[in-house]
């Protein structure tokens, strides 16, 4: 792969790391891909679904397509790495490389454009808003799948701690299925030194907190992987008033959608009942919905040989996370596959000093353009 290739798409992932959006705010990211497929000549359609990208190239007369998908969006975290090209926007940072997803499906772009030896339609498609704002549901909801034909989608996401360059794929589950909940638990107001006036929500709050996490102990199957977390906890603000309301937040998370189902059925019930126990009304909002991702057996096992076919180390070994990914809505739609590809030893996602690894960008270019002339075979 020619040097001045890789300093491209670093010089892209160094631009996009250093001017980072949050979701549904990606309008200069947009932009800034939009010039880059402009420069290279490739017919491109912007405000799919929001800030979302389009990019498509055809050759021959084959009738077969298929879809390549990067994310786009940062997170509000505060950067700490000290790099050169560190975040400008502060409280703003791609902590979970997307600037590389986004580079490298750029360098992919330009390594098909550049290669003779395929047929049919790639799609490539930028999207906006995967950090739990259903980026991929808006784009769906657009019609990207009608407007942008394709037969399968296939994507990644760099993976810390798993060897550089290594490619990793699974069969089944790869991501969980996530929700987020929110629980008011509302009593009566009063003077702390005399809580037998009062209806103390706090004391509901407590109790459920710890009744929240028996429900993946006595509910789910042990084989059934699932997790409930209680992240957030926001109540009164003077020590000698106990409040009128607490609100509970986090999260819960599964393989499956039966097991989330379940999951979401017993935190209603829980809060209902453990609030009814004190005296206390609850309310429960559940939130942010996203299905697990799923590859499919076919289209893993079609990736998996069309990267040890190019070289690449692959694994099938490792196991599924709980962190959730909006690829699996497309999964939802059409058959595919989502790869983990190494990014060695960094601190983890969503970490302040985390750092997408410049060393695997022509591997993941290579990987998505590899995969992509399989599926068009």
């Amino acid at each position: 792969m020619p040097l001045d290739f890789v300093e491209t798409m670093k010089r892209w992932r160094h631009h996009l790391h250093a001017h980072p959006e949050l979701s549904k705010r990606e309008s200069e990211t947009a932009a800034y891909v939009c010039v880059a497929l402009a420069d290279m000549g490739v017919e491109h359609t912007a405000g799919i679904g929001g800030h979302g990208v389009v990019a498509t190239l055809k050759r021959g007369a084959s009738n077969r397509s298929v879809g390549l998908r990067a994310d786009m969006d940062a997170l509000p975290i505060a950067e700490t790495t000290g790099l050169a090209y560190a975040s400008g926007n502060a409280g703003v940072m791609h902590a979970c490389g997307h600037d590389g997803h986004t580079a490298s499906l750029l360098g992919a772009v330009t390594l098909l454009r550049d290669d003779p030896d395929w047929a049919g339609t790639v799609q490539f498609v930028f999207q906006p808003a995967e950090e739990g704002f259903g980026g991929a549901q808006a784009m769906l909801e657009d019609g990207l799948l009608s407007r942008f034909p394709m037969e399968r989608i296939f994507g990644y996401h760099n993976w810390p701690g798993l060897e550089t360059g290594t490619v990793m794929l699974h069969n089944g589950p790869i991501m969980g299925a996530a929700a987020n909940f929110a629980i008011t638990l509302k009593g009566v107001a009063g003077h702390a030194a005399m809580p037998h006036t009062t209806m103390d929500p706090v004391q509901a709050a407590a109790h459920l907190i710890i009744a929240l996490n028996s429900i993946v102990a006595r509910n789910a199957n042990p084989l059934d992987p699932a997790v409930i977390s209680t992240t957030r906890l926001q109540a009164g603000h003077a020590n000698n008033q106990i409040p009128e309301s607490v609100v509970i937040g986090g999260t819960f998370r599964a393989l499956t959608p039966e097991v989330m189902q379940m999951l979401d059925k017993r935190v209603r019930e829980m809060a209902e009942h453990t609030a009814k126990a004190f005296g206390a009304d609850a309310s429960v909002e559940i939130s942010g919905y996203l299905p697990p991702t799923i590859n499919h057996k076919a289209e893993a096992d079609l990736a998996a040989a069309a990267a040890e076919a190019a070289g690449f180390p692959v694994r099938r070994d490792l196991a599924p996370t709980m962190g959730a990914e909006d690829f699996g809505r497309f999964l939802l739609e059409i058959p595919g596959s989502y790869a983990w590809i190494g990014n060695g030893e960094s601190k983890f996602l969503h970490n302040p000093g985390y750092d997408y690894n410049d060393e695997i960008l022509p591997v993941a270019a290579r990987y998505l353009a590899t995969v992509a002339k399989a599926a068009l075979a």
